[in-house]
Order: C-alpha cells, then structure tokens, then sequence
C-alpha cells in the first residue's frame, strides 16, 4: 500500500515515484521470498494504468494498459512483478482500484481540495478554488468499500487480479458542483477553456477558476471500470455511488469547521 500516488507530482519527482513504487515493490516480494514465502501479498495497482482513451468505455482485466505518467509507468512495472512472481508459486495479486475516496483523502488530490476548499470559501477563508481540467472524467468509490475488495481478493484460494469500480464516471466539474449545492451554492458557468469561471450565482463573486499549473503534462480524459469479474468471484459490489460519497466526505468535513 506504501507508495508515491500523486500522478500530477510524478512529473515532478520521476526517479522517486520510480525507487518507492517499483523498486520497493520488488523489495517487498523479495523479503516475502526469503522470508515468508507462504504469505498473501497484495499490491495495490490503478486505472491509470490504462492510460488516456479516445472513447468512454469500460475496461477491465483485459483491456489493454497505455501509461501516461511516471505514477501509472511505475505500477506498470509493479503489475507485471506480481504476475510474474504469481507464476512462480506465491500467492500475489493485484487490484487494480479505480479512484477511491473518502475523508480521509490528502488535500493535494483533487475531491478532498473541491470539498476542503468549499467549506474555506463558504466560511470566507478562501476566495476562489483553482482547478485544473474540469473535464477530466473518473469513476469514483468509496475508500471503505474498496478495502473489503482487497481483504476478499486475499480470502481466495487461487490468486488473481481484480478490477476494483463503480461502473459510472463523472467530471471534475460536475463533483464541483454537487459539492457547492450540497453547501447551499448554486453554480453559474462562464467563458471557455483556461478563462472558465465557476460563479456563486446569489452573490455573483468568482469562486472558481481553471489554473495551468494544475493540469498534467499527459492528461488522461476519462477512466470507467467493469468490475464484473469482483462482483462474480469475489461476490463484491459497490454500494455507495458519488452523491453519496460526496455527502460522506462533506459530513466529516464540516466537523473542523
């Protein structure tokens, strides 16, 4: 589970990402070799390992990876390790979890920062939240339903790898503006591209703003999993969807606050 996960940073510490997720990944199966070889080894891969897509579509255990960054690269690397220590004999698996979040999330990744940033602006802490592609689509869970998958993965007696999804996907812009409507706020749209402003329609200030150093080098428009191999041996399925999961990390937020 340790690991470098920030894919807009990545670009910026390429041989860090690289030693603590693939290096250390080796380590790890190694120290498993010489030391535990009969122990259940877990290794938490990502969608983005699938890379940008022309087109909106499912991906699953099957569908091709084409990496777009350091972070996706480094588990590439990661991914093939445990398929091939697997073939070895040692019980490893990979899952590959598609966006997960909850209110535990750092305020570096973009959900956490929107609802963070929301509850500033609200209290008058903050002026304006700035964001990067709003147009950037995921397929986001829930972090806690998302570890049972996880722990159900090292209950079977073969292992394997899993897709690990919702099966729906949403922009940056819209979890934006589910957020500010659950605090109250309703969100007005202007202008285009890097000009694009969020406006708090009641009082007619700014409180959104698209900024360049935000986006990726590399940026991967829209990600959306099939779990249904999880769901079939693994007897998984998500249960709670995005406006759910907004509404979660909202209530924990507004304890500071």
């Amino acid at each position: 589970m340790a690991a470098q996960s920030h894919v807009r940073l990545s670009f910026d510490i390429p041989e860090y990402t690289a030693v603590v997720n693939s290096i250390g990944c080796l380590n790890l199966l190694e120290a498993m070799v010489n030391h535990c070889p009969k122990a259940k080894f877990y290794q938490a891969s990502t969608s983005e390992l699938y890379g940008d897509r022309k087109k909106d579509i499912y991906l699953n255990e099957n569908s091709s990876f084409n990496p777009c960054s350091p972070y996706a690269t480094s588990k590439l690397y990661s991914f093939h390790l445990i398929k091939n220590y697997r073939e070895r004999g040692f019980f490893t698996c990979n899952g590959i979890l598609f966006n997960h979040e909850s209110p535990r999330r750092g305020n570096t990744f973009v959900t956490k920062k929107i609802v963070e940033s929301a509850f500033k602006i609200i209290n008058k802490k903050q002026k304006c939240l700035y964001i990067g592609n709003l147009y950037a689509k995921r397929d986001w869970g829930y972090a806690k339903e998302y570890v049972v998958s996880m722990w159900k993965m090292l209950q079977q007696k073969k292992a394997d790898d899993y897709v690990i999804a919702t099966g729906n996907n949403y922009s940056v812009k819209y979890f934006i503006e589910n957020v500010f409507k659950n605090l109250g706020i309703n969100l007005k749209w202007k202008n285009k591209g890097m000009k694009e402003i969020g406006i708090n329609i009641k009082d007619k200030k700014i409180i959104v703003r698209v900024d360049p150093f935000y986006f990726r080098p590399t940026e991967v428009r829209t990600l959306k999993g099939d779990f249904k191999k999880a769901k079939k041996i693994l007897k998984w399925s998500p249960k709670v969807n995005l406006d759910n999961l907004i509404k979660i990390m909202l209530a924990e937020e507004r304890k500071k606050h």
